[in-house]
């Protein structure tokens, strides 16, 4: 095996396109391209989405490359997201890394999106430290919420996982009910940082690890419903202290379900991964873990948290060591599991 190993990683699984080079563990390239014709729908168009791809695929893939100062016949492999995602985006990217694969005659890596989440802790400049394993990670998203026990970089058992809505989806829904613009998540977590949560919403009560996020919903949109039909203008008057108060409650929901799976495994490596950990409130939550309570924390660079190719680069890699290739008929799978 040569001592460089250069491979293209291209991630399309929801409405980024993001393509990215890597050299061994190295990023030298992470390109994202947003799509900002979604917001006026108030939530991903998956039509909308793959046809955007499409125009934006060679164009970033090309950006890629010139950023990392490389050409494509230098390129050891191509690797794409498999799944889960949206069907017709996914296929944009297999299709895509498939081609060039096939056309440079060398190997096609594909990558399971939510193992490239967490193992996106071991770029070289995710964080200061990489985790050993086994570790516990927390990913959070707009469509998943669960907790992984990480044996090793391709051995991962689901420990728990949202039974309905996930995390993501609570923070966007919060945002609509509120008449925040798409995607919400974001904004509550800025109005939360100058409020006070000084209003109690109740916490779902679910077995084991397992979360839900559906209740939490339903609840937010009653007490927001009750409260402007005695005051219209309570929205704009309590903005800030009714998205500290949300944020707080799923703070606690996710941290709760972190305590109890520490307490049975034993495992005291906490790791998180996906949008929602660019969270300011669960980052804070769980430093402070760190500090109080003797776990040893990894919390990786913001442009690692979110869709990014970066991540599926540093899965790539892993498999091209151990000489974990697909072939050419390896297809999209908008329902793959975190431990397939």
């Amino acid at each position: 095996m040569p001592d460089n190993i250069y491979i293209l990683a291209i991630e399309s699984s929801c409405d980024d396109t993001s393509a990215s080079v890597i050299c061994n563990e190295e990023i030298l390239s992470n390109i994202v391209a947003n799509q900002e014709i979604h917001s006026q729908y108030g939530g991903v168009v998956p039509e909308l989405a793959s046809r955007a791809h499409q125009q934006n695929i060679v164009p970033v893939v090309d950006a890629a490359l010139k950023k990392a100062k490389i050409t494509k016949e230098q390129l050891h492999a191509v690797a794409f997201t498999q799944g889960p995602g949206l069907m017709g985006s996914l296929l944009v990217g297999a299709s895509f890394a498939k081609s060039m694969a096939l056309a440079l005659n060398i190997p096609l890596l594909a990558i399971n999106h939510m193992q490239a989440h967490i193992l996106a802790h071991f770029i070289d400049d995710a964080n200061d430290e990489k985790p050993t394993f086994p570790f516990l990670c927390l990913t959070i998203s707009g469509g998943h919420t669960q907790i992984v026990q990480v044996n090793d970089y391709f051995n991962m058992a689901v420990l728990g996982e949202t039974i309905d809505d996930a995390v993501g989806e609570a923070y966007d829904k919060t945002a609509k009910i509120l008449g925040l613009p798409y995607p919400g998540g974001p904004l509550v977590d800025k109005y939360a940082q100058t409020g006070k949560p000084v209003y109690k919403f109740s916490k779902p009560k679910v077995k084991e690890h397992h979360f839900s996020f559906s209740g939490l919903k339903t609840g937010i949109l009653y007490f927001v419903q009750k409260e402007v039909k005695q005051n219209p203008d309570f929205i704009e008057e309590n903005l800030h202290d009714i998205c500290a108060s949300v944020q707080n409650t799923i703070a606690e929901i996710l941290m709760d379900k972190i305590k109890r799976a520490i307490k049975e495994t034993g495992i005291r490596q906490i790791a998180i991964a996906g949008g929602v950990s660019a969270n300011s409130e669960i980052r804070k939550r769980l430093t402070e873990s760190q500090k109080h309570l003797g776990w040893k924390t990894y919390i990786p660079k913001f442009e690692y948290t979110t869709d990014n190719a970066a991540m599926i680069a540093i899965t790539a890699y892993q498999k091209y060591k151990l000489g974990m290739f697909d072939a050419q008929n390896t297809t999209a799978n908008p329902r793959l599991k975190v431990n397939s």
